[in-house]
């Protein structure tokens, strides 16, 4: 399935966390994000998600940035960056960027 893939890149520095995607976050993709900042986000206080390879965003993908807001509320902070035009039409479009800190 070419185009239908996600690739997350981290790196972690003390309480630091930068995640960078690049593809599509749909619902084959989120599970895999959802794994990922599961393991990461222990101990992390300030979370930046790096949407600048973001080609897609589907509400499955919506729910799994909701779910890292919500455990970011609790533990610190949460920016998302370099967001595209059509992924901002998206978080406008469903509310999400009253929800979201996007720089």
């Amino acid at each position: 399935m070419e185009g239908k893939t996600l690739t997350i890149q981290s790196a972690k520095n003390e309480g630091a966390l930068q995640v960078e995607l690049t593809g599509r976050l749909d619902t084959t993709t989120a599970p895999e994000l959802e794994r990922a900042l599961k393991d990461e986000l222990e101990g992390v206080t300030e979370l930046t998600l790096d949407l600048a390879g973001l080609e897609y965003l589907s509400s499955a993908g919506l729910r799994v940035l909701l779910g890292a807001q919500k455990v970011m509320n609790r533990q610190g902070t949460m920016k998302v960056c370099h967001v595209n035009s059509v992924v901002r039409d998206i978080f406008e479009i469903t509310g999400f960027s009253d929800i979201l800190t996007i720089v």
